[in-house]
């Protein structure tokens, strides 16, 4: 594989893994990246795409600021990452930005917080992942802090550009530094096990097929 690809051509690539092969691959690196506690509104969501970030705080006295006035801003094929601080008493994000988000392609919504409005998602087909779903408005409550910096969602950093992989088991974090290595061991991983699993289909034993194809060692951390 080159020594760098595209931003495209990580996101295709990582779009055929699940998060599982590439959690295990994460961990092979020793890299954090699975924030816990982050899940689909809708479980059958998967989505994969760069992230764009945003970072929300509460509103000042005088109650000023804007809650998701920067989505036409946001280039088609992202991720976008919001950091509202695990906040679950106030949204972020709803119905008329999900319409906006899908129209204008992107690839899905991560939350340190909650959502609303569902239904509008699942009927899109629009991924969300998020703490929780809850119909209060973040209107008058927090307003965007920063744009375009690191930020922090369920304890772990999110940076512009890092690849966000996300389906029913909840979403991982790619560094995008490091994005062609995990993407390598990911793809090991997704490929030991079809073969693992293959094999025990045939009948072997579950431990003779992982020793047979190395399992244990695509995991364990490189010293």
């Amino acid at each position: 594989m080159k020594p760098d690809l595209a931003a495209d051509e990580l996101v295709a690539a990582f779009a055929e893994l699940d998060t599982s092969s590439v959690s295990d691959a994460l961990d092979r690196f020793g890299i954090a990246g699975q924030p816990v506690g982050i899940r689909p509104i809708d479980p059958a969501s998967a989505m994969c795409g760069v992230a764009w970030t945003v970072r929300y705080v509460p509103v000042d006295e005088a109650r000023t600021g804007s809650v998701g006035d920067f989505l036409d801003d946001v280039p088609p094929g992202s991720v976008i990452a919001i950091d509202n601080g695990g906040r679950l008493d106030a949204t972020v994000w709803g119905d008329l930005m999900t319409i906006v988000a899908h129209r204008n392609g992107l690839h899905g919504t991560i939350i340190d917080g909650v959502s609303r409005d569902s239904k509008r998602a699942v009927e899109l087909g629009y991924p969300i992942f998020a703490r929780s779903t809850f119909m209060r408005t973040g209107k008058d409550r927090v307003t965007v802090g920063a744009i375009g910096e690191s930020i922090g969602v369920g304890g772990h950093r999110i940076t512009p550009g890092d690849v966000i992989v996300g389906d029913r088991d909840g979403i991982v974090i790619v560094p995008r530094t490091r994005a062609v290595e995990v993407l390598e061991a990911a793809q090991a991983v997704a490929n030991t096990e079809e073969r693992i699993r293959e094999g025990i289909l045939r009948g072997a034993l579950l431990v003779d097929a992982r020793a047979e194809f190395g399992y244990h060692a695509l995991q364990s951390e490189q010293r």
